[in-house]
């Protein structure tokens, strides 16, 4: 009886179902969809058999295919019949960061990206990291350990559900920054208006914002730890997911910890190291289609 109260698979299960008719199927007006929900390395070999000693085939479609597809959905929804029809959802979550009154747009646009960008970085097998990026953490975070400890303790200490970015500093070469985005908040400096580099539940008026515990690591990091990540110009990397419908169902209410720790092993470095070393203007969706 205790597992069932902590594993509510059935609850999730039933939400599940009740989400499989697609929002476009609902409103008679809608004739096209441009958005689509984009393909994945693995994608299906995950339909299958969802990511080996991480999420099952049910979470992996509750989390990526059902999920992805009301993202989508409802942005053709919002988007349909205006100029922001044929607009990557990259493009709408930097246009629309500043205006209010396009929330919506906005929520769902940064949703769609930020939730294909982590499981962009997945791999069904444990991968091993690029020696040469070895050496990058190495020199900014002390060890590839040290990394691990400081990213998984500041996704578990995370109140809420967002996601938990490691980026490149783009204006220091070989500092990097661990931070929080809250529910559909956005890494990109260009979406800083739409940022929440701290949970301002947790924080008092006295209290400087930015994550003084997370941020810049290794000898780079005097000076930095007391600004908002929104200080720095950064591309992101690599982020992990902590939206409670993404791990819930597989590792019940008190299993974040072990998601994050199982999440690890199926990091794909060779994209980290592949988003890391890319060159030029940083943009939202490098080497993604979304």
């Amino acid at each position: 009886m205790l597992n069932r109260l902590l594993r509510p698979q059935a609850s999730l299960r039933a939400a599940s179902a009740f989400s499989q008719k697609p929002i476009s199927a609902l409103p008679r007006f809608q004739t096209r969809s441009v958005h689509h929900v984009p393909g994945l390395l693995h994608g299906q070999y995950y339909s299958e058999n969802g990511i080996p000693e991480f999420l099952s085939p049910e979470a992996y479609d509750f989390s990526w295919t059902q999920y992805q597809r009301f993202l989508v959905d409802k942005l053709n929804l919002l988007t349909q019949d205006t100029i922001d029809a044929d607009a990557k959802p990259g493009e709408l979550l930097v246009k629309y960061s500043k205006r209010p009154e396009m929330a919506s747009v906005f929520n769902y646009a940064s949703m769609a990206h930020n939730n294909h960008f982590f499981f962009n970085c997945l791999s069904p097998t444990k991968t091993e990291i690029p020696e040469k990026f070895t050496k990058d953490i190495i020199e900014t975070c002390s060890s590839v350990e040290s990394l691990k400890l400081d990213f998984l303790a500041t996704a578990n200490a995370m109140f809420g559900p967002g996601f938990v970015w490691l980026a490149k500093n783009l204006e220091r070469e070989g500092l990097m920054h661990i931070f929080c985005t809250y529910n559909a908040g956005s890494p990109y400096p260009a979406a800083h208006a739409r940022r929440q580099p701290a949970d301002l539940a947790t924080h008092t008026p006295q209290t400087a914002l930015g994550n003084q515990f997370a941020g810049a690591m290794g000898s780079y990091s005097a000076g930095e730890r007391n600004l908002a990540p929104g200080a720095a110009d950064v591309q992101p990397i690599l982020c992990v997911n902590t939206w409670e419908h993404v791990w819930m169902m597989d590792y019940g209410i008190a299993g974040k910890a072990e998601y994050l720790e199982r999440w690890w092993d199926r990091i794909n470095w060779e994209v980290v190291a592949d988003n890391y070393n890319a060159h030029g203007t940083p943009r939202p969706g490098r080497g993604l289609r979304s």
